[in-house]
Protein backbone atom coordinates (compact mmCIF):
# COMPACT_ATOMS: atom_id res chain seq x y z
CA UNK A 1 0.00 0.00 0.00
CA UNK A 2 2.91 2.42 0.70
CA UNK A 3 3.66 2.78 -3.03
CA UNK A 4 0.29 4.60 -3.41
CA UNK A 5 1.33 7.52 -1.19
CA UNK A 6 3.56 9.33 -3.72
CA UNK A 7 0.75 9.23 -6.29
CA UNK A 8 -1.75 10.41 -3.71
CA UNK A 9 0.49 13.30 -2.65
CA UNK A 10 1.05 14.24 -6.28
CA UNK A 11 -2.72 14.33 -6.79
CA UNK A 12 -3.21 16.60 -3.76
CA UNK A 13 -0.45 18.97 -4.86
CA UNK A 14 -1.84 19.13 -8.38
CA UNK A 15 -5.31 19.88 -7.04
CA UNK A 16 -3.98 22.69 -4.83
CA UNK A 17 -2.16 24.22 -7.78
CA UNK A 18 -5.34 24.16 -9.84
CA UNK A 19 -7.37 25.72 -7.02
CA UNK A 20 -4.72 28.38 -6.45
CA UNK A 21 -4.49 29.12 -10.15
CA UNK A 22 -8.26 29.48 -10.41
CA UNK A 23 -8.35 31.86 -7.43
CA UNK A 24 -5.65 34.03 -9.04
CA UNK A 25 -7.75 34.27 -12.19
CA UNK A 26 -10.82 35.52 -10.36
CA UNK A 27 -11.72 39.15 -10.93
CA UNK A 28 -10.39 41.08 -7.96
CA UNK A 29 -12.48 43.81 -6.35
CA UNK A 30 -10.32 46.67 -5.11
CA UNK A 31 -10.94 47.99 -1.60
CA UNK A 32 -9.61 51.25 -0.20
CA UNK A 33 -10.10 51.65 3.57
CA UNK A 34 -9.65 55.18 4.88
CA UNK A 35 -9.52 55.76 8.63
CA UNK A 36 -10.73 59.06 10.10
CA UNK A 37 -10.74 60.84 13.38
CA UNK A 38 -14.36 61.87 12.97
CA UNK A 39 -14.38 65.34 11.42
CA UNK A 40 -17.48 66.31 13.38
CA UNK A 41 -15.49 65.88 16.59
CA UNK A 42 -12.82 68.39 15.58
CA UNK A 43 -15.08 71.34 16.28
CA UNK A 44 -14.45 72.83 19.74
CA UNK A 45 -16.42 76.07 19.30
CA UNK A 46 -13.31 77.83 17.98
CA UNK A 47 -13.54 79.10 14.37
CA UNK A 48 -10.23 77.50 13.35
CA UNK A 49 -11.49 74.05 14.37
CA UNK A 50 -14.61 74.24 12.21
CA UNK A 51 -14.57 72.17 9.02
CA UNK A 52 -16.83 74.82 7.48
CA UNK A 53 -13.99 77.37 7.62
CA UNK A 54 -12.58 78.30 4.21
CA UNK A 55 -9.15 76.86 5.07
CA UNK A 56 -10.46 73.50 6.20
CA UNK A 57 -12.85 73.29 3.26
CA UNK A 58 -9.84 73.66 0.96
CA UNK A 59 -8.01 70.90 2.86
CA UNK A 60 -11.02 68.59 2.69
CA UNK A 61 -11.31 69.37 -1.01
CA UNK A 62 -7.67 68.28 -1.43
CA UNK A 63 -8.47 65.02 0.34
CA UNK A 64 -11.59 64.44 -1.75
CA UNK A 65 -9.58 65.01 -4.92
CA UNK A 66 -7.20 62.21 -3.90
CA UNK A 67 -10.06 59.79 -3.53
CA UNK A 68 -11.54 60.99 -6.78
CA UNK A 69 -8.34 59.94 -8.58
CA UNK A 70 -8.90 56.42 -7.22
CA UNK A 71 -12.33 56.59 -8.92
CA UNK A 72 -14.37 54.29 -6.67
CA UNK A 73 -17.66 53.01 -8.03
CA UNK A 74 -19.11 52.38 -4.55
CA UNK A 75 -18.61 54.67 -1.54
CA UNK A 76 -19.42 52.99 1.77
CA UNK A 77 -19.86 54.96 4.98
CA UNK A 78 -20.17 54.47 8.75
CA UNK A 79 -23.95 54.59 8.84
CA UNK A 80 -26.22 51.68 9.72
CA UNK A 81 -28.13 50.14 6.75
CA UNK A 82 -31.39 50.89 8.59
CA UNK A 83 -30.71 54.56 7.77
CA UNK A 84 -30.22 53.98 4.04
CA UNK A 85 -33.61 55.48 3.05
CA UNK A 86 -32.82 58.67 5.00
CA UNK A 87 -29.34 58.93 3.47
CA UNK A 88 -30.80 58.34 0.00
CA UNK A 89 -33.31 61.14 0.56
CA UNK A 90 -30.69 63.59 1.83
CA UNK A 91 -28.30 62.74 -0.99
CA UNK A 92 -31.05 63.27 -3.60
CA UNK A 93 -31.72 66.74 -2.15
CA UNK A 94 -27.99 67.45 -2.11
CA UNK A 95 -27.63 66.47 -5.77
CA UNK A 96 -30.59 68.66 -6.69
CA UNK A 97 -29.04 71.68 -4.95
CA UNK A 98 -31.86 71.77 -2.41
CA UNK A 99 -29.64 70.91 0.56
CA UNK A 100 -26.26 72.19 1.74
CA UNK A 101 -24.18 70.26 4.24
CA UNK A 102 -24.37 73.01 6.85
CA UNK A 103 -28.15 72.51 6.81
CA UNK A 104 -27.55 69.15 8.49
CA UNK A 105 -26.96 68.78 12.26
CA UNK A 106 -24.26 66.21 11.46
CA UNK A 107 -23.06 67.91 8.28
CA UNK A 108 -19.49 68.21 9.58
CA UNK A 109 -19.13 64.41 9.48
CA UNK A 110 -16.87 62.75 6.89
CA UNK A 111 -19.94 60.86 5.71
CA UNK A 112 -21.15 64.14 4.23
CA UNK A 113 -17.97 66.20 3.83
CA UNK A 114 -16.23 63.40 1.92
CA UNK A 115 -18.90 60.82 1.08
CA UNK A 116 -21.57 63.13 -0.33
CA UNK A 117 -19.13 65.52 -2.00
CA UNK A 118 -17.14 62.74 -3.68
CA UNK A 119 -20.21 60.82 -4.80
CA UNK A 120 -21.58 63.99 -6.42
CA UNK A 121 -18.30 64.59 -8.27
CA UNK A 122 -18.31 61.01 -9.55
CA UNK A 123 -22.00 61.21 -10.49
CA UNK A 124 -22.95 58.32 -8.21
CA UNK A 125 -26.63 57.67 -7.62
CA UNK A 126 -26.14 56.85 -3.95
CA UNK A 127 -23.68 56.15 -1.16
CA UNK A 128 -23.93 52.88 0.77
CA UNK A 129 -24.56 52.47 4.50
CA UNK A 130 -22.58 49.47 5.80
CA UNK A 131 -21.98 50.17 9.49
CA UNK A 132 -23.38 47.98 12.24
CA UNK A 133 -24.05 50.09 15.29
CA UNK A 134 -23.57 48.41 18.64
CA UNK A 135 -22.97 50.08 21.98
CA UNK A 136 -19.18 49.85 22.20
CA UNK A 137 -16.96 52.34 23.97
CA UNK A 138 -13.23 52.72 24.46
CA UNK A 139 -13.98 53.67 28.07
CA UNK A 140 -15.56 50.29 28.89
CA UNK A 141 -12.38 48.64 30.16
CA UNK A 142 -11.36 50.35 33.39
CA UNK A 143 -10.53 47.67 35.96
CA UNK A 144 -9.09 44.20 36.35
CA UNK A 145 -5.78 42.42 36.78
CA UNK A 146 -3.15 43.96 34.44
CA UNK A 147 -5.36 46.98 33.73
CA UNK A 148 -2.31 49.20 34.29
CA UNK A 149 -0.62 47.71 31.22
CA UNK A 150 -3.62 48.59 29.10
CA UNK A 151 -3.97 52.07 30.58
CA UNK A 152 -0.29 52.80 29.99
CA UNK A 153 -0.58 51.79 26.34
CA UNK A 154 -3.76 53.86 25.99
CA UNK A 155 -2.01 56.91 27.46
CA UNK A 156 0.92 56.44 25.08
CA UNK A 157 -1.48 56.34 22.13
CA UNK A 158 -3.34 59.41 23.37
CA UNK A 159 0.01 61.14 23.79
CA UNK A 160 0.53 60.71 20.05
CA UNK A 161 -3.01 61.28 18.79
CA UNK A 162 -4.23 64.20 20.91
CA UNK A 163 -1.42 66.63 19.98
CA UNK A 164 -2.09 65.93 16.29
CA UNK A 165 -5.79 66.63 16.75
CA UNK A 166 -4.99 69.84 18.63
CA UNK A 167 -2.73 70.96 15.78
CA UNK A 168 -5.59 70.44 13.32
CA UNK A 169 -7.95 72.39 15.55
CA UNK A 170 -5.43 75.25 15.69
CA UNK A 171 -4.77 75.17 11.93
CA UNK A 172 -1.09 74.25 12.31
CA UNK A 173 -1.72 70.83 10.71
CA UNK A 174 -4.02 70.42 7.73
CA UNK A 175 -6.91 67.97 7.68
CA UNK A 176 -5.25 66.44 4.62
CA UNK A 177 -1.98 65.73 6.44
CA UNK A 178 -3.83 64.58 9.55
CA UNK A 179 -5.71 61.88 7.65
CA UNK A 180 -2.50 60.85 5.90
CA UNK A 181 -0.79 60.42 9.29
CA UNK A 182 -3.70 58.41 10.72
CA UNK A 183 -3.51 56.02 7.77
CA UNK A 184 0.20 55.33 8.00
CA UNK A 185 0.74 51.57 8.57
CA UNK A 186 2.43 52.11 11.95
CA UNK A 187 -0.51 54.18 13.24
CA UNK A 188 -3.02 51.57 12.09
CA UNK A 189 -0.95 48.81 13.72
CA UNK A 190 -0.70 50.80 16.96
CA UNK A 191 -4.46 51.31 17.16
CA UNK A 192 -5.16 47.72 16.21
CA UNK A 193 -2.92 46.30 18.94
CA UNK A 194 -4.37 48.67 21.51
CA UNK A 195 -7.99 47.64 21.00
CA UNK A 196 -7.81 44.13 19.56
CA UNK A 197 -4.76 42.51 21.15
CA UNK A 198 -3.39 44.05 24.36
CA UNK A 199 -6.71 44.03 26.29
CA UNK A 200 -6.59 40.22 26.39
CA UNK A 201 -4.09 40.61 29.25
CA UNK A 202 -6.79 42.11 31.47
CA UNK A 203 -8.70 39.52 33.51
CA UNK A 204 -10.96 39.33 36.57
CA UNK A 205 -12.56 42.74 36.17
CA UNK A 206 -15.74 44.55 35.22
CA UNK A 207 -16.84 47.02 32.59
CA UNK A 208 -17.36 50.62 33.60
CA UNK A 209 -20.92 51.04 34.82
CA UNK A 210 -21.16 54.53 33.34
CA UNK A 211 -20.37 53.10 29.89
CA UNK A 212 -22.78 50.15 30.05
CA UNK A 213 -26.06 52.01 30.52
CA UNK A 214 -27.29 50.92 27.09
CA UNK A 215 -25.63 47.48 27.06
CA UNK A 216 -26.70 44.03 28.17
CA UNK A 217 -23.65 42.72 30.02
CA UNK A 218 -25.33 39.73 31.69
CA UNK A 219 -23.50 37.31 29.39
CA UNK A 220 -20.04 38.80 30.01
CA UNK A 221 -17.45 36.44 31.53
CA UNK A 222 -15.68 38.67 34.02
CA UNK A 223 -12.76 36.25 34.26
CA UNK A 224 -11.83 37.26 30.72
CA UNK A 225 -13.00 40.86 30.79
CA UNK A 226 -10.32 42.05 28.36
CA UNK A 227 -11.13 39.33 25.84
CA UNK A 228 -14.81 40.24 26.19
CA UNK A 229 -13.87 43.86 25.44
CA UNK A 230 -12.07 42.77 22.26
CA UNK A 231 -14.96 40.54 21.20
CA UNK A 232 -17.45 43.43 21.36
CA UNK A 233 -15.38 45.53 18.97
CA UNK A 234 -14.46 42.60 16.75
CA UNK A 235 -18.05 41.42 16.48
CA UNK A 236 -19.13 44.85 15.28
CA UNK A 237 -16.44 44.87 12.61
CA UNK A 238 -17.39 41.39 11.41
CA UNK A 239 -20.89 42.69 10.79
CA UNK A 240 -19.56 45.78 9.02
CA UNK A 241 -17.51 43.45 6.83
CA UNK A 242 -20.60 41.34 6.15
CA UNK A 243 -22.61 44.44 5.20
CA UNK A 244 -19.85 45.55 2.81
CA UNK A 245 -19.69 42.13 1.15
CA UNK A 246 -23.44 41.97 0.73
CA UNK A 247 -23.64 45.48 -0.75
CA UNK A 248 -20.76 44.82 -3.14
CA UNK A 249 -22.29 41.55 -4.26
CA UNK A 250 -25.71 43.13 -4.78
CA UNK A 251 -24.47 46.15 -6.73
CA UNK A 252 -21.37 44.55 -8.31
CA UNK A 253 -18.93 47.29 -7.41
CA UNK A 254 -15.33 46.79 -8.55
CA UNK A 255 -13.62 49.64 -6.69
CA UNK A 256 -14.84 50.19 -3.15
CA UNK A 257 -14.06 53.12 -0.86
CA UNK A 258 -14.86 52.59 2.82
CA UNK A 259 -14.82 55.69 5.04
CA UNK A 260 -14.69 54.71 8.72
CA UNK A 261 -13.23 55.67 12.07
CA UNK A 262 -9.54 54.78 12.13
CA UNK A 263 -9.80 52.02 14.80
CA UNK A 264 -11.92 49.97 12.38
CA UNK A 265 -9.28 49.88 9.66
CA UNK A 266 -6.87 47.24 11.02
CA UNK A 267 -9.58 44.62 11.51
CA UNK A 268 -11.25 45.31 8.18
CA UNK A 269 -7.88 45.12 6.44
CA UNK A 270 -7.31 41.65 7.91
CA UNK A 271 -10.74 40.43 6.83
CA UNK A 272 -10.50 41.73 3.26
CA UNK A 273 -6.89 40.58 2.94
CA UNK A 274 -7.88 36.97 3.63
CA UNK A 275 -10.65 37.04 1.01
CA UNK A 276 -9.24 36.09 -2.43
CA UNK A 277 -11.97 38.04 -4.21
CA UNK A 278 -10.71 41.37 -2.86
CA UNK A 279 -7.44 43.28 -2.99
CA UNK A 280 -6.50 46.18 -0.72
CA UNK A 281 -5.47 49.56 -2.07
CA UNK A 282 -3.71 52.01 0.25
CA UNK A 283 -5.07 55.59 0.29
CA UNK A 284 -1.43 56.67 0.60
CA UNK A 285 -0.92 55.61 -3.03
CA UNK A 286 -3.21 58.48 -4.02
CA UNK A 287 -2.74 60.97 -1.17
CA UNK A 288 0.96 61.70 -1.45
Amino acid sequence: MTHLYPKFLLFILSSLLVINGNSQNRPSVQVMLVGFDHLSQLYNQQPKSDVYSAKKQAEINQLTTCFQSYAPDMIMVEVDPSEQPQIDSLYALYLAGKLTLNDLPSGRSETYQIGFALAKRLKHKRIYCVDHYEATSQSLLTEGTNIDLYKQALQQFQGLARPLKKQVQQDSLSVYEYIRKLNQPDMITLTHRLFYNLPALVVDGEFSKTATNTMNVSHIDKRYIGAEFISLFYNRNLKIYSNALISQRQYQGKKLLLIFGQPHVGVLQELFRENPNYSLVSPLNYCK
